[in-house]
């Protein structure tokens, strides 16, 4: 196949995840519940051991191969030091875009899970697993200012990320706006809210925000909302791991 890619003809990117790593991509071609669309390798893989190994599951199931110079691998893959020159784009029809979001018909009952400044990995995987379990109607994950979606957040989630209904977005912000448009809530999680998780209004549409590991909801964000809520604690106990903190919205709103 060609070196040129000058982007992702005939793939919605807004549904579409890029993983990297020879064991992750070999991974993906095992799993029932992975599709599959497009395998990108370096030219400089040698054809022998994993790499063919990935090379003929990628035969079996008939998606397309292409070969690529480093550098253009890299761009493809958005981390030219770790991809170990393979990439796998797979298809995940539960994402959507901001464009898709606005043709959403919200009801009284969506529960919405904004990430804003998470970080850490592990807290993402964990925050998209919980929402899963819960059934969320949505997760705005931004590009900006959140942990990458990739290997580590896969993972943390137990591979629910590749099926869970993420809403991509370049920042909370502009997701955030998306969801006004919706005429959905937006409350933050705050510890120094004076009003209690469980004394929110129940029946209306509402997007929780989550702020980041370390210096919680942006002030910015807390602007755009429309109230704040806690999580009672007791036993001087001063806050919860954030994906604990979803978990608990996710069951008990």
């Amino acid at each position: 196949m060609s070196d040129n890619y000058p982007h992702r003809d005939a793939i919605d990117l807004s549904k579409t995840l890029t993983i990297y790593g020879r064991k992750p991509v070999l991974e993906a071609f095992t799993d029932a519940q992975i599709q599959p669309r497009r395998l990108h390798l370096a030219n400089s893989n040698k054809p022998a051991g994993i790499i063919a190994e990935i090379v003929d599951k990628a035969q079996l199931k008939g998606i397309e191969i292409r070969h690529h110079d480093k550098r253009a691998l890299s761009r493809i893959s958005k981390n030219g030091k770790q991809d170990q020159g393979v990439a796998l784009d797979i298809d995940c029809p539960n994402f959507k875009g901001l464009d898709a979001l606005a043709q959403t018909a919200v009801t009284a009952d969506d529960r919405f899970l904004v990430l804003d400044g998470i970080t850490n990995p592990q807290n993402a995987g964990m925050i998209i697993r919980s929402a899963l379990a819960a059934d969320l109607a949505g997760i705005v994950y931004p590009k900006q200012g959140v942990a990458a979606l990739g290997p580590l957040v896969i993972k943390a989630s137990a591979g629910t990320a590749l099926r869970a209904p993420l809403i991509r977005c370049a920042s909370a912000t502009e997701g955030i706006a998306a969801l006004k448009t919706l005429g959905m809530r937006i409350v933050t999680l705050a510890g120094d809210s004076e009003t209690s998780l469980g004394q929110l209004e129940l029946g209306v549409a509402t997007a929780f925000v989550l702020g980041g590991e370390t210096d919680g909801v942006s002030d910015e964000i807390r602007c755009l909302a429309d109230c704040s809520v806690s999580i009672p604690m007791a036993n001087g106990v001063e806050s919860l791991n954030v994906a604990v903190t979803a978990a608990l919205v996710g069951y008990l709103y």
